[in-house]
């Protein structure tokens, strides 16, 4: 269950619940875009928000093990990460170091490896490498 109350949004699935807060534009419409959160002790689904016509929709997304940890060997790889360097799905680009070129260059990596194309505005909503592996299964389930 979604609920918008104020300056917040309220999600509640199982037994977790997470407020988050959002900047709400001067239409009332929330900028949010993307909430991770844990499920049943794991942490890898994605919850999107995507603006249709008038409306939100919200899709839970959840990559198959071996989509994350193909994400994650490339990550490892573009970063030049030590190999005592913890690469997960709850790792976050930035935390590794990674600047908006590697971003970039993980990006293109991604799209050479899988066979797709990420739209510039969607590769720019991917921080972690759950988003990326999410957004990987999700354009392939297009194809």
């Amino acid at each position: 269950m979604a609920s918008i109350t104020g300056p917040s949004i309220s999600i509640t699935s199982f037994s977790t619940s997470l407020k988050l807060p959002t900047q709400t534009s001067s239409n009332g419409i929330s900028s949010l875009r993307l909430v991770s959160l844990p499920i049943s002790g794991r942490s890898y689904p994605s919850l999107r928000l995507q603006k249709s016509s008038s409306r939100f929709r919200v899709s839970c997304a959840q990559a198959k093990p071996e989509t994350l940890n193909k994400v994650c060997e490339i990550v490892r790889n573009q970063l030049a990460l030590a190999p005592d360097t913890v690469v997960n799905g709850e790792s976050k680009f930035v935390a590794l170091g990674a600047d908006s070129l590697d971003t970039v260059e993980i990006v293109m990596g991604l799209e050479e490896e899988f066979g797709i194309s990420v739209e510039e505005e969607t590769a720019q909503s991917i921080v972690s490498v759950q988003d990326a592996a999410d957004l990987i299964e999700e354009l392939l389930e297009k194809k």
